[in-house]
């Protein structure tokens, strides 16, 4: 099954969604803020991606930070952030169960979905 994870009132989420459903790809949505987010899971994906795809730095939730915070991040307090602040992860990371797609761009969507 193919999962969509985000927060739902993000316009990225919207688009991605709008492409899935017009294109016939069955999945499930997993609210960060609703369902949670594990830590291990968090670690597993840093590990195929890498924190720094991971944390958005172009939200509201980063530019809240306090600049000591913003000019000292690194893996271990990025991992703290963005279990604190799940909006802090980029959105949508779909896992298609054999890899995980940060971000959406229908010409990569249609890419994978074909």
């Amino acid at each position: 099954m193919i999962t969509m994870y985000g927060i739902p009132n993000c316009d990225t989420i919207k688009k991605a969604k709008k492409w899935l459903e017009a294109n016939g790809v069955d999945y499930q949505f997993h609210d960060y803020r609703k369902n949670g987010l594990e830590e291990a899971q968090l670690k597993a994906w840093i590990d195929e991606l890498g924190w720094e795809l991971l944390l958005n730095k172009r939200g509201t939730t980063w530019r809240q930070q306090p600049d000591e915070v913003k000019n000292n991040i690194n893996e271990a307090s990025a991992i703290a952030l963005m279990l604190e602040h799940p909006a802090m992860i980029k959105r949508p990371l779909l896992d298609t169960g054999s890899e995980r797609k940060v971000g959406f761009k229908d010409t990569e969507y249609a890419a994978l979905f074909s």
